[in-house]
């Protein structure tokens, strides 16, 4: 099985072979919560009211994405550290940590999501016509919630030990899957007319009561694929990888509670990012449900789902570089450090404009990709312009974000990680609306502001303090 060599190959090699995986592997991914939309925007009748309901489920998703993140992505690093070091036995030990955290955490945030998910989605801003479809689409999703941490919180660590084919078949298999099932849920087995008797199968966990199940399809083709991926995960991590994963016992895990404290340290700025997403998701639809109605949550939902289309690619761009960059921070070679940071830079910025061109001059292509509805286009177009109107300046966040966080620069990362979304974004969204009097539009247009300011500060930042270190590290 080839593994990437960190100490030899070049950091372009070493960034390259990181990233192209990863790049396939988040495309895949991307395929889990994507094609439940494009398909589930198609079903007669009520694809577009469930479009937006769906997007309701949207803030909890993100949730599972963002602890995730803190375990998997605050373990990763420092995993990656301890092996420049040739530390070995305590990257193991951060690896098993990790997977510990994941575990235990994912059961009680299933049980907790389960047991309040009606008044979570009526916070989120569910009417009562929404709620008949989000309810049942979420108490589904839900069961997948371990599996779908497993595979995305360990997931960096197969990527960590060179392997990145690995962790992009681990996600394939899952994606894959959910592209033949979801039509095969959605309308083979016509679950709208079925959905009482399947969710008696999977264990009465939906009091249907007269919801619609049309979406609820999709969640089950869902939760089946994450299934498959989690399986994956595991048996490399415990059959074939170098380091092998395992459970810690509670003493065990009492005698590393300094590494879990890490973990959690450096892994807050990514949960940071995706629960700030999850405000202001949240924010957005509370905004939208006043000034546009449900028609402007179906319209923020697509907007969503092509943002997280043309961001696929830089966080794996990212990600990929972030191994290489934490690698060789820990054995001391800054010059490979230097030119890590600008390899990843160059490939964001490349890809970005080629990606930007696309939205300004294709704006129609790419909505149609999620709804057909004609009534949403000339809404959506607006909103997609205004949205993406200063959106290389992301590129700024995440260049600056990702170093602090391969070079285990803690609070650095969690400031910028609130800077842009808590303190920025959050406000701006009621502000533009109701005191500037935008409207809808002032929901869309708090993103390219907050993108210039955070994303400046965090660059700048990141320049004054990465640089002069690792000159004096040279030194």
């Amino acid at each position: 099985m080839k593994k990437i060599d960190f100490d030899n190959d070049s950091i372009k090699k070493n960034i390259l072979q990181a990233a192209l995986p990863m790049l396939v592997a988040q495309i895949l991914s991307l395929l889990y919560n994507i094609v439940d939309r494009i398909y589930i925007a198609r079903i007669p009748d009520v694809g577009t009211t469930a479009l937006g309901a769906v997007g309701l489920c949207f803030p909890i998703i993100m949730l599972t994405i963002a602890f995730s993140n803190l375990f998997g992505s605050g373990g990763a690093p420092l995993f990656s550290i301890k092996r420049g070091m040739s530390d070995d036995r305590a990257a193991n030990t951060i690896m098993n940590t990790s997977f510990t955290m994941v575990c235990t955490f994912a059961v009680v945030f299933t049980a907790l999501c389960m047991i309040f998910a009606k008044p979570i989605l009526i916070v989120f801003g569910a009417s009562e016509n929404a709620l008949k479809y989000a309810l049942p689409y979420l108490l589904i999703y839900l069961i997948g919630t371990l599996p779908s941490m497993i595979s995305t919180g360990m997931n960096p660590f197969i990527n960590a030990q060179g392997y990145s084919t690995t962790g992009m078949l681990s996600v394939a298999i899952g994606a894959v899957a959910n592209l033949v099932l979801d039509p095969l849920f959605i309308f083979g087995f016509n679950f709208g007319i079925k959905g009482a008797a399947i969710v008696n199968v999977i264990g009465d966990l939906v009091l249907v009561a007269g919801l619609h199940m049309d979406a609820a399809g999709a969640a089950i083709a869902t939760v089946i694929s994450q299934i498959l991926s989690a399986l994956y995960v595991l048996h490399f991590l415990r059959k074939k990888a170098e380091l092998k994963v395992r459970l810690m016992t509670l003493s065990e895990f009492s005698e590393n509670t300094r590494y879990a404290k890490d973990i959690i340290s450096l892994g807050t700025s990514g949960c940071v990012m995706q629960l700030t997403n999850s405000l202001v998701s949240i924010c957005c639809n509370n905004v939208l449900s006043v000034t546009g109605g449900d028609l402007y949550i179906s319209v923020m939902t697509i907007v969503s789902s092509i943002r997280q289309m043309v961001e696929t690619p830089i966080y794996a761009i990212v990600e990929g570089s972030s191994p290489v960059l934490s690698y060789n921070y820990g054995a001391k070679r800054p010059a490979r450090v230097r030119k890590s940071i600008f390899t990843m830079g160059l490939l964001v910025l490349l890809y970005t404009a080629v990606m930007w061109s696309v939205i300004i001059l294709a704006p129609h292509a790419l909505i149609a990709i999620f709804s057909s509805d004609a009534t949403l286009m000339d809404d959506a177009v607006k909103a997609l312009n205004i949205y993406f109107a200063a959106f290389i300046f992301m590129d700024l966040q995440y260049i600056g974000q990702t170093t602090f966080k391969s070079l285990n620069k803690k609070k650095r990362a969690i400031f910028f990680s609130l800077l842009r979304k808590v303190f920025i974004v959050v406000p701006l969204t009621y502000i533009l609306p109701y005191s500037f009097g935008m409207g809808t539009d002032g929901v869309f247009m708090a993103e390219p502001v907050s993108n210039v300011i955070g994303g400046s500060i965090c660059f700048v930042t990141m320049l004054s303090t990465v640089l002069p270190e690792l000159r004096r590290m040279e030194q």
